[in-house]
């Protein structure tokens, strides 16, 4: 049997070729891509991530190592002179030996001078059958001295030469710029470096984002990604030149639970990052949620109870980004001790000078250089209630935390026992930072990332680092919930005046501010729960408030809080305000006027932390009206149903003489924020269907409705008043006033039934939208209204869906009294207030039966993907998805059992 012929007789073969680029190509193609297969079952199969890293760098290796050969051996042999001495080096995080399966190349065609003819010619063929082979390559062509020159100047090109590792060539030349380059870091001076390397991090952090929990994070980039744990050995490369990866340096500034949670960090990171590529087919770094179904599939998750597997995942990623955060602030803190305090060897780096520290009142506590430390773990020994009182030192000074103090906080996190939790000091000061700090998003924030938060308070545990797999929500729950915390500290404090003057002025009248506040800590505590997230938080929300000591009175206030979080945004996004019931129900959930102010607060806070944009002037004139409106009856007034008519005189005149008109009016600003719609009334003699036609009408030209109200008279004209955007979430026509003009007119066809009224354009491809399956669900609520059956629906939200959903009310013989649109990210959220053709509620459960089937139908449960493109998907959490059917205690048609 004849041996197969080896790759470098094939390459040799292919040399001697017509097209001797191509046909090398092809025969380096065959084997790296052999290569690369191999490390991905390697990668299947459990290896871990750094090694796997690896294989794809060795796959890189040798496939360079053939390609330099057949380019200076057989197509251009080497010539005895010593300026066509040539070496290739790998140089940045391919010299550092690990790849990503996508990751760019970065490589240095090394020459003694100046470049030759020959040296030319290998360079550009090899750079030539790298793009053949479609890899992305970052090359760079200099000479020794060019390298050093650079290296003293530049720190991206410092950074690049740490990790140099010779790949071919004249070993005599690496080995030469790599020794004369290491001798030159170990004279230099290291702060600069270390320095720039630090102040990169945070301009990469500010750009990426600065928290670290945004729900779609950057593997490499983000914060608590690859990247800065990439910084960190940098540094310690630049301290110890000639130690592999700095492990030298590694070693003696982290201990070794340190070490082994680095380690575990780099080998997840990289299977992440890894899945990642070979999930999108491209260098793509950024987990979007179209990505983290199959990631997590990939890497071997699975669901939990009521929790799946992609939240699970997405879990563990940000406790472990956590973790890179809190050994970057370790490395610091070691870094800082070595600047101040010269020792022989590695810790050379700064001359010596005097610590600017000064005592604090508290016994063991110091300023440090502008922020607060601790003689050691020891302090927290003696007297664990210090792990508390050191954050309200933090704040009433208003001090960053040392990393020494940051690192003896997360290293005593076993202190912190049944008898702590109960302790009345430590409880006292926990209680102090909360309501009474100055600062409490950032304070808390360290609280929780040192540990101590979430083993302090268990309740906050369970939620730390949890995701909502859903376009809503832009951040973990706890980040979330801390970012809220800081929002209510604003208004309180006035910083958010312009944008809150209504909160900003009722929040001074409540009297209990403490309850506000663990209202707000504790309120999505129970996320996740098998009771549902409002009974689960609520029972959460008692048991640690007992725990905390708090007056059982303050306690109830409390759990109503938490159970009621939601109530204030629901009844103003998906209910009619003009509808006395509304109101009045509201006002007896409430109760009173000083959990009035309390909800209001809350929930701006709430709201505004979701993410950027999703507070909006619209929104905000909603709780305005509900808020007045129900103080108005708390003071005794009457509440009456509003006659929107009465606003249109001449609109209403107009239709009765043609049968229909319309008009188009911007609309004011509301609390210093503009309402991003306009607003469309429609005048028309009524009719079946009318509501379908007009908003099929505004779909088909792109304009997305936000609200809608109807009101009709005794005399048969019906007003239709809609606020619609355009697809940027504009008001409708303020980019285009001819779209604008256009629209009003077809709609006063549409009205007459005049035309043919075109359908709604197919929606794109989206495929962070088709990542989330959305659980239709209908309610029906014969309580909420007086007068109409309250339906809300709920599902994959896409243009044309309320069009959609209009037709099936008037196909079922049902006429829609007032609309109310909302959506969360993916999920549309909708209710309707429907009528019979005799104006009455519908009371017949196979009426109602033939209505859920209908609606459900229209209800997709995921949008499209983009043509050709497979995406997997994983259930969208709905958690804060209405609760309305079930708090009015409606007779309704329950929704699926998951989808509770």
């Amino acid at each position: 049997m004849t041996a197969s012929p080896s790759l470098d007789d094939r390459l040799d073969e292919a040399a001697r070729a017509g097209d001797p680029r191509a046909a090398v190509a092809s025969v380096l193609r065959d084997s790296y891509d052999a290569a690369r297969a191999r490390a991905e079952r390697k990668l299947d199969g459990g290896l871990n991530g750094r090694e796997v890293a690896r294989l794809y760098a060795t796959a890189a290796d040798d496939m360079l190592a053939a390609l330099w050969r057949v380019a200076t051996q057989t197509l251009h042999p080497v010539s005895p002179v010593e300026c066509e001495r040539l070496s290739l080096v790998a140089v940045g995080g391919y010299g550092r030996g690990v790849l990503a399966p996508y990751s760019d190349l970065d490589l240095l065609f090394l020459r003694p001078g100046k470049p030759t003819p020959r040296g030319e010619r290998v360079i550009e063929f090899i750079l030539y059958v790298l793009w053949d082979l479609g890899a992305k390559v970052g090359p760079s062509v200099r000479s020794v001295e060019d390298c050093l020159a650079l290296s003293r100047t530049d720190m991206t090109v410092r950074t690049a030469l740490l990790e140099a590792r010779p790949l071919a060539g004249d070993a005599r030349l690496s080995d030469l710029m790599i020794g004369r380059f290491r001798d030159m870091v170990a004279k230099s001076d290291p702060r600069p470096f270390i320095a720039a390397k630090l102040e990169e991090r945070a301009l990469r952090h500010q750009k990426a984002g600065v928290t670290r929990y945004k729900v779609e994070p950057n593997v490499k980039d983000g914060k608590g990604g690859l990247r800065d744990l990439n910084t960190l050995y940098w540094i310690a490369r630049s301290l110890a030149p000639e130690s592999r990866l700095g492990a030298t340096v590694m070693d003696e500034m982290f201990t070794p639970r340190e070490r082994r949670t680095s380690d575990e960090a780099f080998d997840f990171l990289w299977r992440v990052r890894i899945h990642l590529h070979l999930v999108a087919g491209r260098a793509e770094e950024k987990l979007t949620f179209d990505m983290q179904p199959e990631v997590a599939r990939r890497m071997g998750w699975r669901g939990r109870g009521d929790e799946p597997a992609v939240e699970r995942f997405m879990r563990r990623y940000f406790l472990v980004a956590r973790d890179v955060g809190a050994l970057t602030r370790a490395m610091s803190a070691k870094l800082e001790a070595r600047h101040q305090k010269p020792t022989q060897g590695l810790s050379r780096l700064m001359t010596p000078f005097r610590p600017n520290r000064r005592k604090l009142e508290v016994e063991g506590f110091w300023v440090d250089q502008g922020r607060l430390s601790v003689e050691g773990p020891e302090v927290f020994t003696a007297d664990p209630v210090k792990l508390l009182t050191l954050f309200v030192c933090a704040d009433r000074h208003d001090l960053d935390l040392h990393p020494d103090a940051f690192s003896a906080v997360s290293r005593s996190l076993s202190l912190v026992t049944p008898r702590l939790r109960r302790d009345p000091e430590a409880t006292r000061a926990f209680l102090n930072v909360l309501t009474h700090g100055q600062r409490p998003y950032r304070t808390l924030t360290i609280m929780n990332e040192t540990g101590l938060l979430g083993r302090f308070l268990p309740e906050w545990g369970r939620i730390v680092g949890q995701t909502q797999f859903n376009m809503y929500h832009a951040y973990t729950v706890d980040e979330h919930t801390l970012q809220a915390i800081g929002i209510i500290n604003d208004i309180a404090r006035g910083k958010l005046k312009a944008d809150h003057p209504m909160a900003t002025e009722i929040v001074h009248l409540i009297s209990d501010m403490e309850a506000l506040m663990l209202g707000m800590l504790l309120h999505d505590v129970g996320k996740g729960g098998e009771r549902g997230q409002l009974e689960d938080g609520a029972i959460a929300a008692r048991r640690a408030c007992e725990r905390l000591g708090v007056d059982p009175r303050r306690i109830e206030l409390v759990v109503w809080l938490v159970r009621s979080h939601l109530a204030l945004s629901d009844y103003a996004q998906k209910r009619d305000l003009s509808d006395p019931a509304t109101i009045r129900a509201f006002a007896e959930l409430v109760g009173d006027p000083e959990r009035l102010r309390m909800l209001l607060v809350l929930t701006v806070a709430d709201i505004r932390a979701v993410g950027p944009g999703v507070w909006n002037g619209w929104k905000g004139q909603l709780m305005r009206t509900l808020y007045d409106q129900v103080a108005a009856l708390f003071r005794g007034e009457d509440v009456a149903r509003e006659d929107p008519l009465a606003a249109h005189p001449a609109l209403v005149q107009r239709a009765r003489q043609t049968g229909a008109a319309a008009q188009a009016a911007p609309l004011t600003p509301v609390e210093g924020l503009p309402v991003q719609a306009t607003e469309i009334s429609i005048a028309a003699t009524d009719r079946p269907g009318l509501f379908a036609d007009l908003a099929q009408t505004m779909a088909a030209l792109g304009a997305d409705v936000t609200d809608a109200r109807v009101a009709t008279t005794s005399e048969g004209v019906v007003l239709d008043v809609f606020r619609v955007q355009d697809g940027a979430g504009l008001p409708y026509g303020q980019a285009e006033p001819r779209r604008l003009k256009a629209l009003v007119e077809a709609l006063e066809k549409a009205a007459r039934g005049e035309g043919r009224i075109s359908k709604a354009p197919a929606p794109a491809g989206n495929a962070r939208k088709a990542a989330f399956e959305v659980r239709p669900v209908v309610m029906v609520d014969h309580h909420a209204s007086e007068a109409a059956t309250v339906v809300e629906v709920s599902g994959a939200d896409r243009p044309g869906l309320l069009a959609a959903l209009s037709r099936v009310f008037s196909d079922e013989g049902l006429n829609i009294r007032s609309a109310h649109v909302a959506s969360y990210g993916e999920r549309a959220v909708d209710s309707f207030y429907v009528v019979d053709r005799k104006g009455r509620k519908i009371t017949s459960e196979q009426r109602i039966a033939e209505l859920r089937t209908a609606l459900e139908a229209v209800l997709d449960s995921r949008a499209p993907a983009p043509e050709g493109r497979k995406v997997a998907s994983a259930r969208a959490s709905a958690r804060d998805v209405s609760d309305l059917g079930r708090r009015t205690r409606a007779k309704a048609i329950s929704p699926p059992q998951e989808a509770r």
